[in-house]
């Protein structure tokens, strides 16, 4: 018995170091500089963890996304494939109970044209999988991390899908806005056109100077028209987003916006945790990793332990009627011989699929690091040319009160008035422009950290 027990322990340990028991480390260290060398780096809660509600106050943007999270058809399917893995999963669980089979037989048969004689068998067969070389373990552990990593994706799913039911909102509110402004243009290019004329009347002016300022008009006209072309095309895109035909959206305004200045990003070691993407690829490199250990556990024996029970009337010689019960049971083990080729390559195979899964979870996580350094530096710049673009428009709008002010008094050209609020016209769409790309930026700061989590 002491014999027995010690080979146990021999051959367990013999195991073990070929890798078939061997267990999975996730990963607990990231690249330095993950975010940049220019970024600093505080550890405190990253804007990742905020909930999506605190971060979009808008009541409109609300709406928008919950509904975008019930009808959205990349999130439902994303949802099955998490049901999916599921069911995998609790297959690979079964996989260690015994399977159970009731397979009753009736024959009639009759030889030499002598009476029919009639046999049946009714047993109830049991069939048992003894896993002593782990491949059911790992088979298991394997299916448990293709569910997490399914989970991660529909987490993906969701991340992004916020984002950009966001970012589209978002550029309807700025299409709006350049819409406002350019049609306000519109009028005050209607009035100077009107004023011009009756100064032209007046021989104050040349038609040269009216011509060239009803060019311009019509020029501000076109631009409202493709506006609204805009406009419609990015509802499209929502009601898209949203699974539904298209239809106006109601919404506020881009003056209405308001976001917290005081943002942390995190240390990069969170992104592990928060990143779905990032985890998706763990989990890829962990499934890869056991799906390597019942690669090794195929070189090893199958023990299988099988037996059945029932009632049968074909026991001895002659065909006995009522049956007798009949009971048997059957150990089997069975060791590969000529497919050990096979099995080798199906190894290569496996550990080949593992280092691709590692440089993959590498890239994956640089990939992550580079994303929020773009985020971050693309909302810093947006939010340091808001102040200057601020106090560019209000220049603008002074040099266009004083040249107006001075061609109605006959000190000035039309060409001086035409640039003026050509370039004020073209500010104030810059002004709007670089609102919504600071907004986007933070959204893309926001997915970028792993933002969206339920």
């Amino acid at each position: 018995m002491k014999k027995n027990i010690i080979l146990l322990a021999v051959a367990g340990l013999t195991l073990s170091s070929c890798g078939i028991y061997t267990k999975y480390k996730p990963a607990t260290e990231v690249p330095d500089n993950l975010y940049g060398e220019e970024v600093a780096v505080e550890d405190t809660a990253s804007i990742g963890n905020v909930d999506w509600r605190t971060l979009f106050t808008d009541p409109y943007l609300q709406s928008l996304i919950e509904q975008g999270l019930e009808s959205n058809t990349d999130y439902l399917s994303a949802q099955l494939r998490v049901e999916e893995a599921q069911a995998t999963l609790l297959s690979a669980k079964l996989a260690f109970l015994p399977s159970l089979a009731f397979a009753p037989t009736g024959t009639v048969a009759s030889w030499d044209k002598m009476k029919a004689s009639q046999t049946y068998s009714v047993p109830v067969t049991a069939s048992w999988e003894l896993d002593f070389f782990g491949r059911m373990r790992n088979s298991k552990k394997q299916a448990k991390a293709l569910l997490a990593q399914s989970k991660d994706y529909q987490q993906a799913v969701r991340s992004q899908l916020i984002a950009g039911i966001a970012n589209t909102y978002y550029t309807l509110l700025m299409l709006d806005d350049q819409l406002r402004i350019t049609t306000e243009s519109e009028h005050a290019w209607a009035e100077t056109v009107r004023s011009v004329r009756a100064l032209m009347q007046a021989g104050q002016y040349t038609e040269a100077g009216v011509a060239q300022m009803e060019a311009t008009y019509y020029s501000v006209q076109t631009s409202v028209a493709d506006l609204k072309e805009q406009i419609n095309q990015t509802e499209n895109a929502m009601a898209l987003l949203l699974a539904e035909t298209p239809h106006h959206y109601e919404r506020g305004t881009l003056a209405e916006q308001h976001f917290s200045e005081d943002l942390s990003i995190g240390v990069p070691l969170q992104m592990l945790s928060n990143r779905p993407d990032v985890r998706s690829a763990e989990r890829a490199l962990e499934a890869a990793f056991y799906a390597t250990n019942a690669a090794r556990s195929s070189f090893y024996p199958n023990i299988t332990l099988s037996g059945s029970a029932g009632w049968t009337n074909t026991t001895g010689s002659t065909i006995i009627n009522p049956g007798k019960l009949l009971a048997s049971a059957v150990a089997s083990l069975t060791q590969p011989l000529f497919n050990r080729g096979q099995l080798i390559g199906q190894l290569k195979i496996a550990k080949a699929q593992q280092e691709e899964a590692s440089l993959n979870f590498q890239q994956t996580l640089l990939n992550a690091g580079s994303e929020v350094n773009d985020a971050l530096t693309a909302l810093q710049t947006s939010r340091e040319k808001h102040g200057l673009l601020k106090k560019q428009v209000a220049s603008l709008e002074t040099a266009l009160r004083s040249t107006t002010l001075l061609m109605e008094h006959g000190t000035t050209t039309y060409l001086e008035v035409l640039t003026a609020r050509q370039t004020l016209l073209s500010a104030q769409l810059s002004q709007t422009a670089n609102r919504v790309t600071e907004i986007q930026s933070l959204i893309s700061l926001y997915q970028a950290l792993g933002g969206g989590r339920e």
